[in-house]
């Protein structure tokens, strides 16, 4: 018990606690899966992928992922049920930087979606890749 009553020792231990919490953070949070722009990319060309974007009316008309169906994350509780016929393929959700998108994966994987990912860093990713966007 001496050794970590000794105040150089429980300094390197509260260290090495603290250090190690803040690697777990982000696995206790569990903020849903994530892929990167390019990542969609092969998921959207190899099929059976339906892109979601989360974000209001204005931002999506502004540019959007092609093909994807918008329904603003304040809406999607409502509309969820237009997605059902798609629970057997992998449902990516989009917004702006990917913090509505974490909420929309919760919210559809609580709906029984089983394969729900976001779009890590959102549509400013996907655009600083420099793939396209539809207006």
């Amino acid at each position: 018990m001496k050794f970590i009553f000794d105040p150089i020792n429980l300094f390197i231990l509260t260290v090495v606690v603290i250090s190690g919490g803040a690697l777990l953070w982000p696995l206790i949070m569990g903020r849903g899966r994530k892929a990167s722009p390019f990542e969609v990319t092969q998921m959207i060309n190899r099929g059976k992928t339906v892109l979601v974007d989360v974000r209001e009316t204005a931002e999506f008309a502004a540019g959007h992922l092609r093909e994807a169906r918008h329904i603003a994350l304040g809406e999607l509780d409502k509309r969820i049920g237009e997605l059902d016929k798609s629970k057997d393929k992998t449902v990516v959700v989009v917004c702006q930087n990917g913090a509505r998108s974490a909420q929309a994966v919760a919210k559809l994987q609580k709906a029984g979606f089983a394969d729900v990912l976001s779009l890590d860093g959102g549509l400013a990713a996907w655009q600083a890749a420099g793939l396209p966007v539809a207006k």
